[in-house]
């Protein structure tokens, strides 16, 4: 279907090799971009460089795209009518959904979710802008990215695009969290006008991109976890009011659980079931694998993602008018399934994210992103000390580009260890050679 392959700017694919097919072309675009990179020194939970066995944004997203694609070829010998190619935005593509896990971070800056919370704050209050990640993916892939023959992103197609849009919304309309600045939203919002995209509704590729991270947050962060010795495995932590308490709490707060039908169960009770089976599942695992704590962290977080993953399918969804890829048994949404999977994510957002120490390197990576935000923030005084090629680019696009977002771009396009630098650089006593490169 021609549509999904279109690109925004480079129609007659120049610089392109013709002897690929264009979802090859994306792929190599993206895996060869510095921003795809950095990811392999962003934080997922724990920082990075913390050691050599916990994942990083980098293998987090190499994780997701391999369950994506597996799920995605699964589905499409399940679904007759995703051969039919109705529509453009009714297919599943494993290439397409891949490539779309692969990017679908990007946009996420050094330390975590506390790095996205400092500069959305700092914007919000000086300038009145947003930050949020899903909306610099766009930035980064739709503006800031440069490839040959092209100043402005990677011109990816538009399966892929449209893959990557979980919140098919801009920004910066009113009440909106989640979704696309308006600058690239114009761009997005052209490809699903060419679709006949239904307003508000995602691609199935989008959707079950999005599952899938969800699938691999609540397994792998956990396991990374356990290895911490943050999740104790033992009735002390798993029967602790405490613990049931917050996670409870974590699942009233978070909005987005709406959607799950949480008044139609107790959900105290289902928080302290679903903990107390898993702990027993840990119990047998631990003793099949002949009580070695490491293989028991590798079977308990397959089996899990074994019984996420063939839980995946496709339904029509009656309030749109479209189709939802979620959870899915006898051809109804499995609630019960998309609650224990919330329930874990809580689980590993409550041991890790709550966790004290994890908290005081929160403030401290709080502590770096402001003051660097305040060093940068006066054009006057800060382009003496942005590297050159910024103000450069900065230059060419200043009609399009405010001095503050670009400060944002520059602060979210760095490592962990590089922000660390850079900080160094202003407020520690002594910090090596001006000549280093960076």
């Amino acid at each position: 279907m021609k549509l999904r392959k279109i690109r925004l700017d480079d129609s007659e694919n120049i610089h392109s090799s013709e002897d690929r097919d264009e979802y090859e072309k994306d792929y190599a675009r993206l895996i060869q971009s510095p921003a795809f990179r950095r990811l392999q020194g962003k934080s997922q939970v724990f920082g990075a460089g913390s050691g050599d066995y916990y994942r990083t944004r980098l293998t987090h997203s190499l994780e997701v795209s391999q369950i994506a694609r597996e799920v995605a070829r699964r589905l499409g010998k399940s679904y007759p009518f995703l051969h039919a190619k109705q529509h453009p935005g009714l297919m599943l593509d494993p290439e397409v959904v891949e490539i779309a896990a692969l990017a679908h971070d990007l946009g996420h800056p050094p330390f975590g979710h506390k790095g996205e919370e400092v500069l959305n704050r700092l914007l919000l209050e000086e300038h009145g802008l947003s930050y949020e990640g899903n909306a610099q993916n766009f930035r980064i892939l739709m503006f800031l990215e440069k490839r040959a023959g092209s100043d402005s992103g990677l011109d990816l197609t538009a399966a892929v695009l449209l893959a990557i849009n979980k919140y098919p919304f801009c920004i910066d309309d009113p009440s909106r969290l989640k979704g696309v600045y308006r600058e690239e939203w114009q761009g997005i919002d052209h490809l699903r006008q060419l679709w006949g995209m239904p307003e508000g509704c995602a691609t199935l590729e989008a959707q079950l991109m999005d599952l899938c991270d969800d699938i691999a947050y609540s397994t792998h962060d956990i396991e990374d976890g356990i290895r911490a010795g943050k999740i104790q495995m033992n009735t002390s932590l798993f029967e602790d009011d405490w613990l049931v308490s917050h996670v409870v709490q974590e699942i009233i707060d978070d909005p987005g659980n709406e959607v799950m039908s949480w008044d139609e169960v107790d959900m105290r009770a289902m928080v302290k079931q679903v903990l107390h089976q898993y702990l027993i599942q840990w119990e047998i695992i631990f003793n099949e694998c002949g009580r070695e704590p490491s293989r028991t962290r590798r079977e308990m977080k397959a089996r899990w993602v074994s019984r996420f993953v063939s839980g995946v399918g496709i339904i029509d969804d009656p309030a749109t008018g479209w189709k939802r890829v979620t959870f899915v048994k006898d051809g109804q949404q499995n609630l019960d399934l998309l609650r224990t999977m919330e329930i874990l994510k809580k689980l590993a957002w409550v041991t890790l994210i709550k966790d004290f120490r994890v908290q005081r390197l929160h403030k401290r990576s709080e502590v770096m992103i402001k003051r660097l935000w305040d060093s940068f923030k006066e054009e006057e005084t800060g382009r003496l000390i942005i590297p050159p090629d910024w103000i450069e680019s900065f230059e060419k696009q200043r009609g399009k580009w405010q001095w503050e977002r670009m400060v944002a771009d520059y602060i979210a396009g760095m490592t962990d260890a590089y922000a660390e630098k850079v900080y160094a650089e202003f407020f520690a006593s002594r910090s090596g050679s001006i000549y280093e490169r960076d």
